[in-house]
């Protein structure tokens, strides 16, 4: 998915002339922290309401504020996850997109964001989750998506995440299906660390406490 796909129609851009009071209108309407601000169909600068409230003269054209932004944008033709890294690296509510020739065209908000991530991760499609947790060089796609579907489950999505404390890759895996004891007992048979679990599975709970017993009788011992 590209910039232009989500570019939201609802949310409008706040012209140079504009005073802030009616920008803080706009985000208190549409529950937003910051509004771009135009020139026609140029892109100036994005304020945010922090600028607004700093400023302390609300009746001052937007313009006149102190941006505390470096301008930040997305093309139309970035992919969404370029998005997603300016918004969570400066905090946004909202990202510009601008044309090829940096037109302004509208704004991405972080609600549409987070819904076409979560389409990209089928979290809407029933199914188990696995959080696997291994060395970077021990990471091989080809071999966990083999370990999967060699249990007769789906892949519907997975992400890896670096964890710089441990210097280790998380890896989640979101399955079609609930039951996953099947695909748990051929992880660790490879000796791959299962991190965390997490489904609804009758059949999965019941290898848990199979575990649990084995773990007390060996107590007992």
């Amino acid at each position: 998915m590209i910039a232009s796909g989500l570019i939201s129609e609802i949310v409008p851009a706040i012209h140079k002339n504009d005073k802030a009071s009616e920008a803080l209108n706009w985000m208190d309407v549409f529950r937003i922290s910051h509004l771009p601000i135009v020139d026609n169909d140029e892109y100036l600068g994005l304020i945010s309401e922090m600028d607004i409230f700093d400023m302390n003269n609300p009746e001052v054209p937007v313009l006149e504020h102190t941006l505390s932004l470096p301008r930040p944008f997305v093309f139309e033709n970035q992919h969404i996850y370029e998005a997603a890294d300016l918004v969570a690296k400066f905090k946004l509510t909202l990202i510009p997109v601008l044309s090829l020739d940096e037109k302004y065209l509208g704004i991405i908000t972080l609600n549409d964001l987070a819904q076409e991530f979560s389409h990209l991760m089928s979290a809407e499609n029933p199914g188990g989750i696995l959080v696997l947790e291994l060395k970077p060089n021990d990471y091989s796609l080809s071999e966990i998506a083999q370990i999967v579907e060699g249990n007769d489950v789906k892949i519907l999505s997975l992400y890896v995440r670096s964890i710089h404390i441990t210097e280790s890759a998380e890896i989640t895996i979101k399955t079609n299906r609930t039951d996953l004891s099947a695909v748990i007992q051929t992880f660790e048979r490879y000796n791959y660390k299962i991190k965390s679990i997490f489904s609804t599975s009758k059949e999965l709970d019941g290898l848990m406490k199979d575990r649990l017993d084995s773990f007390f009788k060996y107590l007992s011992i």
